[in-house]
């Protein structure tokens, strides 16, 4: 078995694979945080206080370090998948180009649709209001479940990312085959 020379396609395709799935594993992890201590932290809090919680973390949440991973996995996965393709590495492509769908489709639109929405209405709220309990008991809830729906998806992308990888570098080894017709010094030729 040999390697071949990559092309400038091929490690292009790796470069761009490599950062779409480091970022796709951060918004996995962003999400999965939430999903597995944060919102619990704040359910222990009193209704008012876990309000005021939210309502300080969603309105820090959009800056320069969040929106990298919040919006490049799916450009970067699908950058990765083209040039993937153009360097026949197809099934890396394919599963990059998955990875984008799955993320895009499942985890960044929800966000955008149900999870951004909730917290814009959530802002508006008085947490000194007499309705707090009632807010934070329909709020909480239905913003768990969506967040753990996109954790769930944005993993999956993650794990695509990586079965991507993995096909990208099974495709820069070739295999020598050499007729059984051929004797050895005559094989040894032709391989060099």
């Amino acid at each position: 078995m040999t390697m071949r020379m990559a092309s400038p396609l091929w490690i292009a395709a790796l470069l761009a694979a490599i950062l779409g799935a480091l970022l796709t594993a951060a918004v996995f992890g962003f999400f999965y945080a939430y999903a597995s201590s944060v919102m619990f932290g704040f359910d222990t809090l009193s209704e008012q206080n876990a309000v005021i919680a939210m309502q300080g973390v969603n309105a820090t949440v959009r800056n320069r370090y969040f929106a990298p991973a919040f919006f490049g996995p799916a450009p970067m996965l699908l950058l990765a998948a083209g040039l993937a393709y153009l360097a026949d590495a197809r099934q890396a492509g394919f599963a990059f180009a998955a990875a984008a769908v799955v993320y895009m489709f499942a985890a960044f639109l929800p966000t955008m649709l149900v999870n951004v929405p909730m917290n814009d209405a959530l802002a508006r709220v008085s947490a000194r209001g007499s309705d707090v309990a009632q807010v934070w008991a329909e709020y909480s809830p239905r913003w768990q479940w969506w967040n753990l729906a996109r954790t769930v998806a944005s993993g999956f992308s993650v794990l695509l990312a990586l079965f991507g990888l993995v096909s990208l570098g099974a495709s820069a080894r070739t295999t020598s085959r050499v007729p059984a017709s051929m004797g050895r010094l005559e094989a040894a030729r032709v391989a060099s």
